[in-house]
């Protein structure tokens, strides 16, 4: 049995690990699990991995951020992607191709309508909710508007993000080795991450902290999408440490977690139990309100106020982690949630 995954974005973080963490537990099934990226993607993931991938064109709207002008000019580009991937879906001949997250979701499924192959899609965006549940079999992430509503269609199922189960092993003696200079370890430790790539307002949440004089380390990770931020990150207590592979080891250090308001981190730090903080506004202006599906272990906080709510959960960090802990058992299982589901399209159409 084989899947073909066909994902958005750059193949370095966010959709790329989504796939990944899928398709390592869609393994388990005895599945041979292929991928395919955007030809402009570098795929750092996916390298890191050994693994190899194929190039298909695969448009973006932009998201949640998406306008009516990026969404018509994407839908042009759509139709002939949909083609030149329905192309390679013959020429790979997957038990099912697996569509992951915005373009890569309706590209992958459109794709695999036109070749008659069965398709599952991911789901975080009302571009690709619109589209997949029409044609597919498909499973709501956190961000989709989907998630909170009360569906009765069978074909749309929902899951927390797929997060890697191992990334609750992590080791606390590596990450202290790693630290630079200046880490304290008799303070407490911030982390402000918005992924793989440091966003600008997620920089400026860690300057304005170090600004108030807190008494902590404020750790500070992801490759700048300008290199102009580096410039906000040079504070007396921040140590900024760029793009890094060894996050499960970090969270052993970590006291709090400021986050963006979308899911992967924020769904990882809940299976570590850690306190979390989603600063808001920092992807595009994008909302997704997971404050309300991770209730109690999720405080939500703009830039101007992430001081006062950086004091609040500091006193509240043994009642943020209590809340946390309820939702982890669910968070870590959802990589095998979403795989079932994927089996199951293959079984049905055996």
């Amino acid at each position: 049995m084989k899947a073909l995954f066909i994902v958005t974005g750059r193949g370095i973080g966010g959709d790329a690990v989504t796939a990944f963490n899928i398709a390592r537990a869609l393994s388990e099934y005895g599945v041979e699990c292929e991928f395919a990226l955007d030809h402009s993607a570098p795929g750092l993931l996916l390298k890191k991995h050994n693994l190899s991938w194929y190039k298909i064109s695969i448009p973006q709207a932009g998201g949640h951020a998406a306008t009516k002008k990026t969404l018509a000019k994407a839908a042009v580009k759509t139709s002939k992607a949909a083609v030149e991937a329905a192309r390679l879906i013959r020429k790979v001949h997957p038990n099912v191709v697996v569509g992951v997250i915005g373009g890569g979701a309706v590209v992958g499924c459109l794709g695999a309508k036109m070749a008659n192959k069965p398709s599952v899609g991911i789901l975080i965006t009302p571009t690709d909710a619109k589209v997949c549940t029409k044609i597919t079999t498909t499973v709501a992430l956190p961000e989709s508007n989907l998630f909170q509503m009360d569906l009765k269609d069978k074909n749309i199922h929902k899951a927390y993000s797929p997060v890697d189960p191992s990334i609750i092993i992590g080791d606390r003696e590596k990450a202290l080795q790693l630290m630079p200079e200046g880490f304290d370890e008799s303070r407490p430790t911030i982390l402000f991450s918005s992924g793989s790539t440091l966003f600008e307002k997620m920089a400026l949440g860690a300057r304005k902290l170090s600004k108030s004089g807190i008494n902590a380390n404020i750790l500070v990770v992801g490759a700048p999408l300008e290199d102009d931020y580096r410039e906000y990150l040079k504070g007396e207590n921040i140590l900024y440490l760029e793009y890094i592979d060894w996050i499960r080891d970090l969270y052993k250090v970590v006291d709090l977690a400021v986050l963006t308001d979308d899911g992967m981190m924020i769904q990882e730090a809940i299976a570590c139990h850690l306190p979390i903080i989603a600063l808001l506004g920092v992807k595009y202006g994008r909302y997704h309100n997971l404050a309300a599906i991770f209730k109690g272990a999720v405080l939500e906080s703009d830039l101007d106020n992430i001081t006062q709510v950086t004091g609040v959960a500091f006193n509240n960090l043994e009642e943020l982690k209590e809340n946390a802990l309820k939702y982890s058992e669910d968070v870590l299982k959802a990589s095998d949630n979403i795989a079932r589901v994927i089996y199951d399209k293959i079984r049905k159409n055996e």
